[in-house]
């Protein structure tokens, strides 16, 4: 019969995309991200559609046990960077890797490791929320049962319904259960709380932490509600027309961020017109006040309070303000 992956890249679409990615490789020699032990990664990842650059030199890893927000703005490549990472959207240059294998040659053994749910969950209407639940514990010898048991309690789930009447949210949670319930090593979820109410969340996260205590895998979601990811993940791996803005440590970014509200001491009249100080990312100035975004400024408050005359009250600064500076390009 031949190697099915072989006849896919006989035609002439598949051949002309592997040839790209081919010659892409000779051109970046492997990287880190490459490295086996990344459960998730790519490698100088590209992927167009038409003249529009849904990639654009995306290179990233995720190792087992590592949980990443992935966020970003509305056409900003979060579902083609997933899509890539299944093997369902080939790239134009670069690579998406699974458990050390490109995602064009992700076979029965890799995939059987991963759990996915999809932005848009698409069920056999006719079956019912059990009957769709067995058929797809036919094909995993490590479904677990007692998860399947637990997460259908905690997410009130009927499951006498049949797929096509169930209300989106009660789609998207069967979709969950189906996606983390053979202890997948990977886990891709696209916006997998979009449709859920607040009870519901909370569950799904709780789920992730369990996962996270009891198998190690490697998770990335991809979410519009900040947050949530704020509360939930480990790092933050942010898409900004393409390309990697931030890709680091939710706990470096909270230490090295912060707002500071500044006034001006009795001394001064009002505050200056701007501030030039190159750590400041946002910047909103009023003569009685401002509110400054900053970034790796701990050290040098007391050398601007005193050269300004001013007092500073510095907080933490949130991830969807964080977010706002990564995808305004600081603009001040």
């Amino acid at each position: 019969m031949g190697d099915p992956l072989q006849k896919r890249l006989d035609q002439p679409f598949y051949s002309r995309i592997w040839r790209r990615a081919c010659a892409s490789r000779r051109r970046h020699p492997m990287s880190h991200a490459a490295d086996q032990s990344n459960v998730l990664a790519t490698e100088h990842l590209a992927k167009t559609y038409g003249d529009r650059a849904a990639l654009d030199g995306v290179t990233v890893a995720v190792p087992r046990g590592r949980i990443v927000g992935l966020v970003g703005r509305n056409g900003s490549g979060k579902t083609t960077l997933l899509r890539s990472l299944q093997g369902l959207a080939a790239p134009t240059a670069g690579r998406a890797m699974l458990f050390g294998v490109d995602g064009l040659a992700l076979g029965e053994a890799e995939l059987a490791r991963v759990g996915v749910v999809h932005q848009e969950n698409r069920f056999v209407p006719w079956m019912t929320g059990r009957a769709h639940l067995d058929f797809t514990r036919s094909f995993y010898a490590r479904w677990d049962a007692a998860r399947e048991r637990r997460l259908v309690e905690a997410f009130e789930l009927d499951l006498t319904q049949r797929t096509g009447t169930m209300s989106p949210g009660a789609v998207q949670k069967l979709a969950i259960v189906t996606a983390v319930c053979h202890r997948p090593e990977a886990i891709l979820l696209d916006e997998p709380a979009a449709s859920l109410d607040p009870p519901s969340r909370e569950a799904l996260y709780s789920t992730l932490f369990e996962l996270l205590r009891e198998d190690e895998p490697a998770i990335m979601i991809s979410s519009h509600q900040l947050d949530d990811i704020e509360r939930s993940v480990d790092w933050i791996l942010c898409l900004e027309k393409g390309r990697v803005v931030r890709d680091e440590a939710l706990d470096s970014l909270q230490e090295r961020y912060a707002r500071w509200r500044v006034l001006p001491t009795a001394d001064a009249s009002a505050l200056p017109a701007e501030f030039r100080e190159g750590w400041i990312r946002s910047a909103v100035i009023e003569p009685r006040g401002a509110l400054l975004v900053v970034e790796g400024a701990d050290d040098a408050r007391e050398a601007f309070e005193a050269r300004h005359r001013v007092t500073v009250d510095a907080q933490p600064l949130r991830l969807s303000e964080m977010f706002k500076v990564w995808t305004n390009g600081g603009a001040r």
